[in-house]
Formats: C-alpha cells, sequence, structure tokens
C-alpha cells in the first residue's frame, strides 16, 4: 500500500486549552471563580484556579519547533503552533500530517480531571460539564468526522461520574479519559466496588475508558537526581502497572463488555506481558483464587483492552502476538513524541519494513478505532477524500515548516536544572 493510500485516525492527540473555554458553557453564576489564563510578566500563559498554577510545560506543545527548543519551562500561546488552541488551524495540520481524525486529550485538568475537585460539588460538576460540553460541542462539533469526542470523568463520584458518561453518550460520545490508578490520586482503586456504577454505565454506553500513560500524577522516577531521560524512557512503560492492576480486577470478571484503552501506552512490551500474565496464572491461580471463566489471561486481556503505538517496529512485528483486533495508531500532536507532519512517512516506513499486509494496515491506522470508539467519520467524510494524499492535497499552501517560536534562549543547562527543580518538587509533594 502506498503512503498516499492510507487512512489514518490518531487515538491519542491533546488539546492546549483556549482561553475562551468556558465562555459559553458555565453557568453565569461560576463565571467568576472559573480557571482562566492569564499572562505572566516573563511571558507565559498559565492557568490560574484558585491557588494553583498550571503552565504549559514546553513538551506539551512543541509541534513544528526545533528541537533545540524542547523543554520544561512556562511558554506563552505566542509561543506554540496555533493547530494546539485553534480548531481551525488544528483541521489544517490534521490535513497537511495526513491524519483524518483524532481524539484528544485534555491538558490543564489533568487526564482525570482533579483539578476541579472542589469543597462545592456542585461547582466542580458544573466545571466538568462545561468542559466536556465546549470540547463535544465546540471542538468536535466545528468539524464532524474530524474528532473522536472524549469526555472528562466526575473522579471525586463514581455515581456523578457514571451519569456524566451516560449524558456524554446521549450527545455521542463513547470515550472517557481516567485515571490509570485512582488510587495514587487518594480515590478508591480499581479493586473496590464503589467503581461498579461507573463500570455499568461505561458497558451500558458502548463507552471506552481511556487509560493515559501519567493520568495518576505519579512520576516515574527512580532518584531526584535521575536526568530527563530516565524520566522520557519510562513514560510508555508506566501503563503496564495499570495493565496488569486492571487485568487482575474484578470489572474486567464481572462486566464481560468493558473496553479499556491502553493510550499513549506503546505496543512492544505487551507479547511478554501477555506470557507473563498467563504464567503468573498457571503456576499461582490455585492459591490466588483467580478465575477467568476457564479462559487464559491473554484471551481476557484481548477482550478487554486496546493498545496504540506511535511507530513502534518492535510492536508492529509482533502485532499478531499482540492481536492484529487490539492495535490503533496515535499521532501524539502536538507532544514532543509526536512525528507531525512526516507521522505518514514515519509509519509507512515501518510497516513497509514489517512486511504488513493491506487488511492489517487498515485495522491499525483506522478501522480498529472506529470500532471500538464507535466512531464514522465517513458520514461525514468520503472516503476518497480521507486518505493522507486527499488531505494532504486539500492543505497544500498549509505552512508546515520548522520554525523557532521561543521568546527566550535558555540553554540547555538550565533546563536540565530547571528539570531537576520540579522533579524535586513533584517527588516531595508525592511522599506527602
Amino acid at each position: 500500500m502506498d503512503e498516499n493510500d492510507m487512512i489514518l485516525i490518531s487515538v491519542d492527540d491533546h488539546i492546549i486549552e483556549p482561553p475562551d473555554m468556558f465562555k459559553n458553557h458555565l453557568p453565569q453564576k461560576y463565571a467568576a471563580d472559573a480557571p482562566r489564563l492569564i499572562h505572566t510578566d516573563d511571558g507565559a500563559d498559565v492557568w490560574k484556579f484558585r491557588e494553583v498554577t498550571v503552565p504549559n510545560v514546553a513538551l506539551n506543545a512543541v509541534a513544528g519547533r526545533p528541537k533545540d527548543e524542547y523543554g520544561l519551562e512556562p511558554e506563552g500561546l505566542d509561543e506554540i503552533r496555533p493547530g494546539c488552541y485553534d480548531v481551525d488551524q488544528r483541521v489544517q495540520d490534521m490535513n497537511a500530517g495526513g491524519v483524518l481524525a483524532s481524539m484528544n486529550f485534555p491538558s490543564f485538568p489533568g487526564f482525570a480531571a482533579r483539578l476541579f475537585a472542589t469543597e462545592d460539588p456542585d461547582f466542580s460538576l458544573a466545571l466538568v460539564r462545561a468542559y466536556n460540553d465546549w470540547h463535544i460541542d465546540e471542538w468536535c462539533g466545528a468539524y464532524p468526522g474530524r474528532f473522536i469526542p472524549m469526555a472528562l470523568p466526575v473522579i471525586w463520584d463514581a455515581q456523578a461520574c457514571a451519569a456524566e458518561v451516560r449524558r456524554c453518550a446521549d450527545k455521542g460520545v463513547h470515550s472517557l479519559t481516567f485515571s490509570e490508578n485512582p488510587a495514587a490520586l487518594g480515590y478508591p482503586s480499581f479493586h473496590d466496588p464503589y467503581w461498579n456504577p461507573l463500570w455499568q454505565a461505561l458497558v451500558d454506553t458502548d463507552t471506552v475508558c481511556s487509560v493515559h500513560i501519567g493520568s495518576s500524577g505519579r512520576l516515574s522516577v527512580p532518584a531526584v537526581d535521575s536526568p530527563p531521560d530516565v524520566m522520557i524512557t519510562l513514560q510508555p512503560m508506566n501503563i503496564v502497572q495499570a495493565a496488569a492492576d486492571l487485568l487482575w480486577s474484578r470489572p474486567v470478571k464481572d462486566y464481560p463488555d468493558l473496553k479499556i484503552a491502553l493510550s499513549e501506552g506503546g505496543t512492544g512490551w505487551i507479547p511478554y506481558f501477555l506470557e507473563r500474565i498467563d504464567r503468573t496464572y498457571e503456576m499461582h491461580s490455585a492459591w490466588t483464587l483467580q478465575d477467568f471463566g476457564g479462559k487464559l489471561p491473554s484471551e481476557v486481556f484481548r477482550e478487554h483492552f486496546l493498545t496504540c503505538f506511535i511507530s513502534d517496529p518492535i510492536g508492529v512485528r509482533l502485532r499478531n502476538e499482540i492481536g492484529i483486533d487490539n492495535i490503533s495508531w496515535e499521532m501524539d500532536y502536538p507532544h514532543s513524541d509526536s512525528m507531525w507532519p512526516d507521522a505518514p512517512e514515519v509509519l509507512h516506513e515501518v510497516l513497509r519494513r514489517e512486511q504488513v499486509p493491506d487488511d492489517e494496515i487498515h485495522k491499525m491506522t483506522h478501522l480498529n478505532a472506529m470500532r471500538w470508539y464507535s466512531f464514522d467519520p465517513f458520514q461525514h467524510v468520503p472516503r476518497e477524500q480521507a486518505t493522507v494524499g486527499a488531505l494532504r492535497a486539500a492543505a497544500a499552501d498549509h505552512d508546515v515548516s520548522i520554525q523557532a517560536r521561543s521568546h527566550k534562549h535558555t540553554s540547555a543547562e538550565d533546563k536540565l536544572a530547571a528539570f531537576q527543580t520540579q522533579i524535586k518538587a513533584a517527588t516531595a509533594h508525592t511522599a506527602s
């Protein structure tokens, strides 16, 4: 298959939220207390909510910037591509990158929206609903067929979370972003029946629980003086803990139709993981009392879990050991792992080298995403206009050149020092 004939749906991209997102959706009585984007004296744009300040961390929005501008310092909206926060420009970036559709995780509220948990449950719920309505109606609604809509959870209340899943499902949403480890956030674990109303709502509405790496807020850093390369290396592997915790939990046994996505987790580790869980079951189930109804854990994994990859040559090579129906593709725009706008070329080279047949390419690049997330872009975009080649032709004049955008010229040494400071602060916070 030629790269221009591929159809790409990314199941993991990100939004840098625009400053006016609450304007049309938060009840007026809460408007004065809503999170707001403020411009600091050093030129950064940061979200401020009560006593919490959330910066735009530079690794979150580096699409189209030279690698020497990567770092961890806060940045202004004028230092990042408009496609990070402007939906019209995002679709142009998607076209230029050959991507038909995209699912976008949140940024400043956190993947589990814990930022919105306040002492006032009505206000907290209003914030979640306002975000979800903005995302569904304005961001996704602006371009039907181009975005897989996703809902934020009411992480602090299982019953309210279930109700929000049902409300959003009525608006066509079949993806919920959720924590990889709610216990790390101070809530009941996956093993607690507290979450049963949520699992039931997810099953009833055919909604996928999309568990993103890093969504527990914990950093996988062995030591406070570990270089940033350690954290970056370990990021895709963090999801292994969530996969194991969920696989051995009651929900996958009690809710046969429950669907879980391991977002931004990669795929190369999965064949060993499947061997390990089957071996664990064989050697220890007699005393741990695990029972999968006559099935192996690896079989149950394939019934419940969707995985995704950016290029991941090892995972592509071992695709049939993972399960060809359990793999989807992601671009990770505008994060630092993304290969936008050259993702089709990079992906195609991996697929060509591993001699992947066309039917399996279609599954990994778009069909699995459509099936798992109950998403049909072809209701809005004719298939012949959905290919990499057709989308790029529609954006032939769109500028995708690499451009320096930073107003500051921070040295690599200073960036490393800032990283160490953040790690120490985060480690101290976790320990407390």
